[in-house]
């Protein structure tokens, strides 16, 4: 069974293709399919408000020396920086339950189970797995 042209999926435009061999890339259908879900992620993004406040988010961009005036983009910086710090969070939970789990076996099986606390020890190591190396300063141990 030969196949058609037409079931190749979409054709990249004329400047698309010329654009993409110009740089030594091919242009492929996927290639396409990325730009779109990217703009609809941009679209999105004006709706949007990710928990760390837009002039946070400006404060540190201008403090990095970032000049950006979509709205959009500064949104989508915020939303990134908010999954880091819950990736984070969560992996510090993590580490918590794993340190409560092995001092739980010293105590008896009737007792309630206790509120989770972060400590430091779990947020440091949660932290080290991201390469950020945190530690309590000498006169608080």
């Amino acid at each position: 069974m030969d196949a058609s042209p037409q079931d190749a999926g979409p054709q990249p435009t004329a400047e698309q293709a010329e654009s993409q061999t110009a740089k030594g890339k091919k242009y492929t259908p996927r290639d396409e399919k990325a730009d779109k879900s990217l703009a609809e992620i941009l679209v999105a993004m004006d709706d949007f408000a990710p928990i760390i406040p837009d002039a946070v988010t400006d404060y540190y961009l201008e403090k990095a020396g970032v000049q950006c005036s979509d709205q959009r983009i500064k949104r989508l910086l915020g939303l990134a920086a908010q999954k880091f710090v819950a990736d984070i969070a969560t992996d510090a939970l993590q580490y918590s339950k794993i340190r409560q789990g092995s001092q739980g076996k010293e105590r008896k099986m009737g007792l309630k189970d206790r509120k989770t606390v972060l400590t430091v020890e779990d947020l440091s190591a949660a932290l080290g797995d991201y390469g950020i190396n945190v530690k309590k300063p000498d006169f608080y141990q």
